[in-house]
């Protein structure tokens, strides 16, 4: 292989890697809510993401205080843990307030 050649894998592989956004899913998200989220706050996935605006849960979301946000909105929620943090990032935003879809859950 030529030195081109592995610089341009490796940079794929690094990119692939490295873009965790890019994997998170709104449909893993909604389970994840299902099965974590909707127990301790008490209500549904619709409700929950429309507590806020797509701009708001962006806003959010680039802070880092997604799981703040969550503990606050619902005290009787554990640790959610780091991994789980974009899929249901995912989820409230694409249901947000201002997004006018409606989840199934």
């Amino acid at each position: 292989m030529s030195t081109m050649t592995k610089l341009a894998v490796a940079a794929l592989l690094g990119m692939t890697l490295l873009s965790s956004t890019a994997t998170a899913d709104v449909k893993k998200g909604q389970k994840i809510f299902l099965k974590k989220f909707k127990a301790p706050c008490g209500m549904n996935g619709a409700k929950y993401a429309r507590l806020h605006t797509q701009d708001e849960w962006e806003a959010i979301q680039e802070a880092g205080k997604f799981e703040a946000e969550a503990k606050k909105i619902c005290p009787k929620l554990k640790k959610v843990k780091a991994k789980y943090i974009p899929d249901v990032y995912d989820f409230v935003y694409e249901y947000a307030k201002d997004s006018g879809n409606v989840p199934s859950c």
